[in-house]
């Protein structure tokens, strides 16, 4: 699962404001509100979200993706005892939870199909029942690249598996095309993170992106004409030893993100944040001409996380959440009327995420 860890203490969210205050950009100062005081301050600044609703509660909950129908969730969860995330779905309104995964492995990236037969899913699960060890955190936060997660597809119950990539290195963070027929996913098959495309039974894979650096977390377009993903690319000779050296650990460091957008065949890409913040878990607007993502952009080199959304031509930058804690992974239900999203809110414990769905107003 990626997610930020949640600041502990006042005195440690000051320190990162303090020890980024010479990296703010003229952007994130611009955007920079006074801080809400209250559950109704909290409610006039997030003017974009009524009624939200908190679906799950306590342990570790997020990457929550719609049904095409709109009426189920899908998502990734430490809970039950577990010591890793698996996969569940559950209704809008946070009822009928479901184990969908096999319960053994780390899972992630999990997907419904359009037609709400099948789900699509990462899995480490085939090179051992274990949850694979955590990274190594005594030099930063990372994320882990698990070369043991391949690409399953199951029924929604999550009877008959069927594994789709079979290739050395880590192949994850997979989405369906909006009529079914491709799925974008993000691998090291070839000895770096890019992105590509594959049939929905695995076979005709292309690769879209060759640029050093990793590129993922990708998503079509509601008309599938074009993907939207984030990306880092290094550049300074230092830069890139530090990334090749960090890869060869199985790990990055989500640091510096940008959104980016390509068409469905890997042409024309085009950068859209020029944010120099960890930008990620960018998803498009049901009227394809928008993008919403996370960013800590406002808290640059901090873990303030919160929802922004922005023009497809990298116009019009607009905040939506403003909590002190970690915001993320958002999506529109397909008519566009609700939002879904991960969030630190209300937690009662460090490290707890939950997921939370809104009324979406324009």
């Amino acid at each position: 699962m990626i997610v930020f860890p949640m600041k502990t203490s006042k005195s440690l969210r000051l320190l990162w404001r303090l020890l980024s205050l010479a990296s703010f950009t003229i952007i994130a100062l611009a955007q920079t509100p006074v801080a809400p005081t209250s559950n109704h301050d909290l409610a006039r600044l997030e003017r974009h979200l009524r009624n939200i609703k908190q679906l799950t509660f306590g342990g570790e909950n997020a990457e929550a993706y719609f049904s095409a129908d709109g009426q189920r969730l899908i998502f990734q969860s430490k809970r039950d005892g577990r010591r890793c995330d698996q996969i569940y779905t559950m209704r809008i309104d946070g009822t009928d939870v479901r184990l969908v995964s096999t319960g053994q492995g780390r899972t992630t990236c999990a997907y419904f199909f359009p037609d709400g037969q099948r789900i699509l899913y990462s899995s480490t699960h085939l090179a051992g029942p274990e949850c694979p060890p955590p990274p190594d955190y005594s030099r930063g936060y990372v994320w882990p690249i698990y070369p043991s997660y391949d690409i399953f597809t199951a029924r929604a119950d999550g009877s008959d598996l069927k594994r789709l990539t079979d290739t050395p290195g880590y192949d994850a963070e997979a989405t369906i095309s909006p009529d079914g027929r491709r799925i974008v996913f993000t691998s090291m098959r070839d000895g770096d993170l890019d992105i590509y495309v594959m049939d929905a039974d695995g076979k005709n894979v292309r690769r879209l992106t060759t640029e050093l650096g990793y590129d993922g977390g990708a998503f079509f377009s509601p008309d599938g004409k074009q993907i939207v993903y984030r990306a880092y690319h290094p550049k300074t000779p230092e830069e890139i030893a530090r990334y090749k050296q960090r890869l060869a650990e199985n790990v990055i460091e989500p640091n510096v993100f940008e959104i980016w957008v390509m068409n469905a065949d890997g042409s024309n890409k085009r950068q859209v944040t020029h944010l120099n913040a960890a930008s990620f878990a960018p998803f498009f607007f049901p009227d394809g001409k928008r993008i919403i993502f996370s960013s800590n952009v406002h808290n640059p080199g901090g873990r303030d996380f919160d929802l922004y959304m922005i023009n497809i031509d990298g116009t019009g930058l607009e905040r939506i959440t403003y909590n002190d804690t970690f915001d993320g992974f958002p999506m529109f239900s397909p008519d566009g009327k609700k939002l879904v999203f991960a969030s630190n809110r209300n937690a009662r414990v460090r490290g707890e995420t939950n997921i939370f769905i809104a009324d979406w107003v324009e």
